[in-house]
């Protein structure tokens, strides 16, 4: 079984961590946890929702994670200015040294933890120096590149950027996007608004807090994480999933446009995932997280936890086990058996015909007793030796008679009770042919031969389960353990190993009662 890498990473931290900035917060924890893994990862999220659903508190928040957290926060307007949001020129630099500076210490170039709500609603002069702080996390003051220490950005506003503002670049740079909306579950509702707890209070021990350190010599073990071959065919199979959606005429309206620059990005946010929750080794689990990275539009995003469930489900972790030719050779045993043990013989048997579908005839010979048809139904409702009164039609269906009958002793025959006397009539036939299975003994060397035939399949199913059990990937046992993933995506990455063992021990079974179908004859 593969062994995890010892890491620097303390999983329990990151845990208590994530615990302690969900405190007081209802039906938020995806959006913190995914907040403090972009922070993490050094990338950025947008937060899509209406006011009042709390994207500005998840920023203040994700402040209290770090040691040394510095925190910006301004809401756009058309009138914003780069002066309120990166700080305002020094007079004394532009006076002393001809210089043109900017104060960007308590603005956002300045900040550890960016919020920007109304995102949407900043100049062009703004969205391009936030184009540069976004890509290359520096920000040009005067004539000087000025390193920025931003660990994260989380930017809001109730709607998506308006298509004819040019601002495509800019959205193309949030890698993860999520929809909020007001809380849900009614308990959750009621516990929110009679909760008198200070949600902006910092009440995160210094214990848990993330240092500037830390952080460093995390990115580094970030980049070392593997890329494991079931997690690149699955990436590679939703890339081309996505290509067909888009060329289809239907979706041409409304294509998922993903550029190699947002795939990459993806690729750091899933190995500071599999880091965070103490892997070496990003897993499919992680690969859900793309759901929150591919989206334009919010009415894609089924589409795309649609493709990831199929890509991960129908590809996920597997053995090399060659379902489709051992399926075959036990089915073609199981033919050689039953073509040997059976042998087929026709008998052929006298059969009541049915007259118009809803009767019996009659054979009848004189002409004392008027009717020729009986019901089906009344005529299986006789029993022998209990006379009960039966209706009788003519060849046209007419009601003719209606007397005492019942069963005769004789098979398909009925006895009339008519003017004191009893008649005993047949009714019509039809021979048919019966295909009658019997079953021989096979001969000894034969069943030599399939015994050794059945104790070849079975050692080689038995030792693959066997395998399957040994060499059982570690990832499958931590599923369900991902900080940054619901667990109920867990049975989905399973879905793919779990059904490969369950075709194994139903072929197992097959030929268990194989086996003992020609051994107890």
């Amino acid at each position: 079984m593969e062994k995890l890498v010892e890491k620097t990473i303390d999983v329990s931290k990151v845990q208590g961590l994530l615990k302690q900035l969900c405190k007081g917060l209802y039906e938020r924890e995806e959006a913190v946890q995914l907040a403090l893994l972009s922070a993490i990862a050094g990338e950025s999220i947008f937060l899509l929702g209406p006011p009042g659903v709390g994207k500005s508190l998840i920023a203040r928040r994700l402040k209290y994670a770090f040691l040394d957290g510095v925190s910006f926060e301004y809401l756009m307007s058309k009138f914003s200015t780069p002066d309120e949001i990166f700080g305002p020129i020094s007079i004394k630099k532009l006076k002393e040294e001809d210089k043109y500076e900017r104060l960007t210490e308590r603005y956002l170039p300045g900040a550890n933890i960016v919020f920007l709500d109304e995102i949407w609603k900043a100049g062009p002069a703004i969205q391009n120096a936030l184009l540069t702080i976004l890509n290359e996390k520096i920000y040009r003051n005067g004539d000087e590149d000025m390193q920025v220490d931003i660990r994260g950005i989380i930017t809001a506003s109730n709607e998506l950027p308006p298509k004819n503002a040019n601002l495509a670049p800019i959205w193309d740079r949030f890698l993860i996007r999520l929809e909020l909306g007001n809380i849900k579950k009614f308990g959750n509702f009621l516990t929110m608004i009679t909760d008198t707890k200070d949600v902006y209070e910092d009440d995160i021990p210094d214990a848990l807090k993330l240092s500037k350190k830390e952080l460093d010599q995390w990115s580094k073990e970030i980049d070392a994480i593997e890329i494991g071959p079931e997690v690149l065919n699955t990436i590679q199979l939703v890339k081309i999933k996505l290509e067909e959606h888009n060329v289809r005429i239907n979706n041409s309206g409304n294509p998922i446009i993903v550029h190699d620059r947002r795939w990459k990005k993806m690729i750091r946010l899933m190995r500071t995932a599999a880091f965070l929750n103490g892997r070496n080794k990003v897993d499919l689990m992680d690969c859900f997280l793309m759901q929150h990275c591919l989206w334009g539009s919010p009415e894609q995003q089924q589409k795309i936890r649609d493709i990831l469930t199929e890509a991960i489900s129908k590809h996920g972790y597997t053995m090399a086990v060659n379902l489709s030719s051992l399926k075959k050779e036990v089915k073609e045993f199981q033919d050689d058996v039953q073509s040997e043990i059976h042998i087929a013989h026709t008998v052929s048997a006298e059969q009541l015909m049915p007259i118009h579908d809803e009767y019996f005839r009659l054979h009848k010979e004189d002409s004392k007793f008027q009717g020729t048809l009986v019901t089906i139904k009344q005529y299986r409702e006789l029993t022998i030796g209990n006379p009960q009164v039966t209706n009788f039609y003519d060849g046209e269906k007419n009601l003719v008679n209606r007397v005492k009958a019942s069963k005769g002793k004789k098979e398909n025959t009925i006895i009339v009770y008519h003017d004191s006397s009893e008649m005993i009539y047949t009714l019509e036939t039809r021979l048919i042919d019966n295909r009658e299975i019997i079953t021989k003994k096979p001969h000894a060397v034969v069943q030599k031969f399939w015994d050794e035939r059945y104790q070849s399949l079975n050692s080689f199913i038995t030792q693959q389960l066997q395998n399957m059990s040994e060499n059982r990937p570690v990832e499958i046992d931590l599923l369900d353990k991902n900080l940054f993933v619901d667990a109920d995506f867990a049975s989905i990455v399973k879905k793919n190993f779990e059904e490969v063992a369950t075709h194994l021990r139903q072929l197992q079974l097959s030929l268990e009662q194989l086996h003992f179908s020609y051994t107890n004859i």
